[in-house]
């Protein structure tokens, strides 16, 4: 019996580990983690993307830039602009420099450490905002959303895309993870709602539901 709880005492210790890295991926250990991102989540930001307008000459954002992969999307889109990434886990600000170190060398990308709650950016700087697969961790939903406003230029938009949300298909099969990690777990609903109440106009919802994907996107006014 004793044996038994050890058992399961360690399985779940290891269950919250990696949970805690799929959340804050350190420089090391969260490293495989990255690298499955880059992979799992390349087509969900595809399908994403093609729900919002992105000029050649673009400045954007990536909210949560994970191992780098979106920032090389982003910059083959707006190859004449500039893209930023920022994340608050040391460990994919390394792996995310390190995959777009070219890009980085010519002037096209700067990645960042930083929090969603205070973004290391100067006001109306950004005509884009992407956030991929990140939203669930925000400390403080409402206050975080209006601190990426800030950032945006009027008419800037936000782009929040994930695999899974309240009322989604699978939603039943991925709602304990989301405990798990104690991520936030929005419905269409909520996501209008919270869009509406941070001061962005003209949200839009997509969803696919076969796969049970969404994307929200809102406009800061003019």
């Amino acid at each position: 019996m004793i044996k038994l709880v050890l058992t399961y005492t360690a399985a779940f210790g290891v269950a919250i580990y990696l949970a805690r890295q799929l959340r804050k991926p350190n420089r090391w250990i969260g490293r495989p983690f990255l690298w499955i991102m880059n992979v799992s989540h390349s087509g969900l930001t595809d399908w994403g993307l093609q729900n919002v307008a992105i000029e050649k000459d673009f400045t954007i954002l990536e909210i949560g830039c994970g191992g780098g992969r979106t920032i090389q999307k982003l910059a083959a889109i707006a190859g004449e602009g500039l893209v930023c990434g920022v994340d608050y886990a040391s460990g994919s600000v390394a792996v995310s420099r390190a995959k777009n170190a070219e890009l980085i060398k010519s002037g096209q990308v700067e990645i960042s450490e930083g929090s969603v709650s205070e973004l290391p950016f100067p006001g109306e700087k950004f005509d884009l905002a992407i956030a991929v697969e990140t939203q669930y961790y925000w400390p403080d939903l409402p206050k975080d959303m209006s601190e990426i406003r800030r950032v945006l230029k009027p008419g800037g938009r936000l782009a929040i895309i994930a695999e899974t949300y309240k009322g989604g298909r699978f939603d039943q099969l991925k709602a304990p993870a989301m405990k798990l990690l104690k991520s936030s777990h929005l419905s269409v609903a909520d996501q209008r709602n919270l869009f509406s109440s941070a001061g962005y106009d003209e949200v839009q919802i997509f969803e696919e539901k076969k796969k049970g994907w969404i994307c929200a996107v809102g406009r800061r006014p003019v």
